[in-house]
């Protein structure tokens, strides 16, 4: 009996979600990185308040966390690609769901539904901590301000899940995936920025920092946040891509 289009898409996102929101690891996941955002966002809130804080130190220090934060969602995304490969679970999945392409499609769409709202909680979390514990320096801080750079460290953390997804479905292993791309990260990406200042902007965490870090009227040549966007975007079609590539043409 073939199955309508409309119906094949929900019963597989239906059971794409189904699958991430009943994995412990999923879970762990997000509750370590929402306890990490606070306790350095308590810290670099007690190192702000020593200082002279105007608006833009506000915004800067709620958001210094996000470096760090991004190793919580690049993980998700590497455990939501692998987690089925572990057991084997894979083969029940491509034996129910033939139509590869489609499914890992949906396999990204549903982990941006689970990461969406978990990125703005674990985001604003901090930067309402921060507003709260300074709020005396707050002077002239716009509330639209600040829900642009909330909305705009939701966005990064959202498609850098979806590109560390694509990753992990390529490599089809946790750990190679992770070392991967934490390596990059972490270690390549701030050496790529002192030896080809040129090419910095356009690598995808750089570039995707601009999407939500207030910028200093006395930077140059910097993006801006739509410019930001749109790189790392195309970093992440391009790996989600090249991930459905492979992932139809070579056995599970």
């Amino acid at each position: 009996m073939r199955v309508p289009s409309s119906k094949k898409i929900t019963l597989i996102l239906g059971a794409e979600l189904g699958k991430l929101i009943t994995l412990p690891l999923t879970w762990l996941t997000l509750i370590g990185t929402f306890i990490l955002n606070l306790f350095l966002a308590a810290a670099f809130t007690s190192v702000g308040l020593q200082e002279t804080a105007g608006t833009q130190s506000i915004l800067n220090i709620g958001l210094a966390s996000m470096g760090y934060l991004q190793a919580g969602f690049i993980i998700l995304g590497i455990l939501a690609a692998c987690s089925e490969y572990t057991g084997g679970q894979i083969r029940t999945t491509l034996t129910t769901v033939p139509w590869r392409g489609l499914q890992l499609s949906l396999k990204h769409l549903a982990l941006a539904i689970v990461t969406i709202p978990a990125a703005f909680i674990i985001a604003a979390s901090g930067v309402f901590y921060t507003f709260i514990r300074m709020r005396d320096t707050a002077t002239g801080l716009e509330i639209d301000t600040m829900l642009a750079a909330i909305a705009g460290a939701t966005g990064y953390l959202t498609l850098t899940t979806l590109l560390s997804a694509a990753m992990g479905a390529l490599i089809r292993r946790t750990t190679p995936a992770l070392v991967i791309l934490l390596g990059y990260y972490f270690v390549v990406s701030p050496l790529t920025r002192d030896l080809l200042p040129g090419l910095k902007r356009y690598l995808p965490d750089t570039a995707g920092s601009y999407m939500y870090m207030p910028l200093s009227s006395e930077e140059v040549n910097v993006l801006t946040a739509l410019q930001g966007t749109g790189i790392l975007m195309l970093w992440t079609l391009l790996f989600i891509i090249v991930a459905s590539i492979f992932y139809r043409r070579r056995d599970a």
